[in-house]
């Protein structure tokens, strides 16, 4: 409760105040609310609460996570609601120094904060020890298994011998995912808030452009709306380079996000995102998950989703603990079916919007047709070569 009144939170959110007593009372739960609505607080509380009974220096639970920005920030939860409990956690991902992971593992830490991969290669180094687990929370379930991790949630399942409790929290939660949730949980309680699409504090508009003009619109969409800070996706990392570099050359602190970079500078570039030095991420789906910025003003779809669930969660970025939000997608005409999905989710017609003075009718740039490049041959040079130099 220190921590909870140091964070100024008074009442709770409607997921926060469903789930929460049942996981008090040991049960197994499948937390289903949109994005920004506090599903982090609704299982980090009762797992903090459930650790003050626990001996010390022994993991007593594990979060899995699908990214190293949601396993950070998901630590930085636990030590901001634990602050004054004492307990200690630890997130663990690739990419970084596992020598150092493991020193701190040492020190002795009560809760870990994984993804996958890196938390399977602890466990097979028995640099992690979850013998005494007592609680198991998936966070974001949906994206674990759609991201391919099923293989490593199963393998670390075969890893925890002693019962455990086991928490699912996620925005979206599609029928065959479901049928995979159900085989990692015992006779779980299933409260969702909502329905499975972005927040009614988010209002949606669709900006019909051909894909060469894309670049151009959103330089003069930057331009017309008053923004505080634009998260703008991008299926593709050259891409979200290539946007990021040509808004700079136009005068917008702007800057990229994707899995191709290295950690330090992956979190260099949030951290710089959240102070307001870049007021423009450009980014491919992996910002779509765990970046908690409660000033994000816009999220553009440069491209988009592949899907609705992609969708939700890619608008959930604004629009968060219900302040407001705009949402604009830049569509062609190959994104007809996927508009078409996502306003029968909203039960809405999205309006459609033409930026008024923008040349719509340009053509697209000529390339110079390009092929293999011969070498050049070398001049031929007749007579005796000389032996000397």
């Amino acid at each position: 409760m220190a921590g909870v009144k140091a964070l100024g939170y008074t009442i709770p959110t409607p997921i926060q105040q469903e789930t929460i007593p049942p996981i008090m009372l040991g049960r197994d739960i499948i937390g289903l609310a949109q994005t920004g609505t506090g599903k982090t607080a609704a299982f980090v509380l009762p797992v903090l609460n459930h650790l003050l009974k626990l001996p010390r220096g022994r993991i007593g639970a594990a979060i899995i996570s699908p990214t190293r920005e949601l396993a950070e920030q998901t630590c930085e939860a636990i030590d901001d609601l634990g602050q004054a409990t004492g307990l200690k956690s630890i997130a663990v991902y690739g990419g970084v120094s596992m020598d150092q992971q493991i020193r701190r593992l040492r020190s002795g830490v009560e809760v870990v904060v994984a993804c996958p991969g890196r938390l399977l290669d602890h466990l097979w180094k028995s640099t992690i020890d979850l013998s005494d687990l007592e609680i198991l929370v998936i966070d974001e379930a949906d994206r674990m298994f759609d991201m391919g991790f099923l293989p490593d949630i199963k393998s670390i399942l075969k890893c925890l011998i002693k019962p455990r409790q086991t928490l699912l929290f996620s925005a979206t939660m599609p029928a065959d995912i479901r049928r995979l949730v159900y085989e990692t949980l015992r006779n779980p309680v299933t409260i969702q808030i909502g329905h499975s699409a972005p927040a009614d504090t988010v209002s949606h508009s669709l900006f019909p452009v051909k894909q060469h003009l894309k670049t151009s619109l959103l330089t003069e969409v930057l331009r017309c709306y008053e923004t505080d800070s634009v998260l703008v996706f991008t299926r593709t990392k050259h891409r979200a380079d290539r946007v990021a570099t040509h808004l700079k050359r136009n005068g917008f602190r702007a800057a990229a996000l994707h899995g191709d970079l290295a950690q330090n500078r992956r979190q260099a570039t949030l951290d710089d995102f959240r102070d307001g030095s870049v007021k423009i991420l450009v980014a491919t789906d992996i910002a779509a998950r765990g970046l908690d910025v409660l000033s994000i003003s816009h999220v553009i779809n440069f491209d988009m989703p592949e899907n609705t669930d992609a969708y939700t969660h890619r608008i959930g970025r604004t629009g968060r603990v219900d302040q407001k939000g705009i949402a604009l997608t830049f569509v062609t005409s190959a994104d007809a079916a996927v508009v078409k999905d996502i306003e029968s989710v909203l039960k809405t017609r999205i309006e459609r919007r033409m930026l008024k003075g923008f040349n719509y009718d340009a053509p697209a740039p000529v390339v110079a047709a390009t092929g293999p490049r011969r070498p050049e041959r070398r001049p031929r040079v007749y007579g005796r070569r000389s032996s000397g130099n």
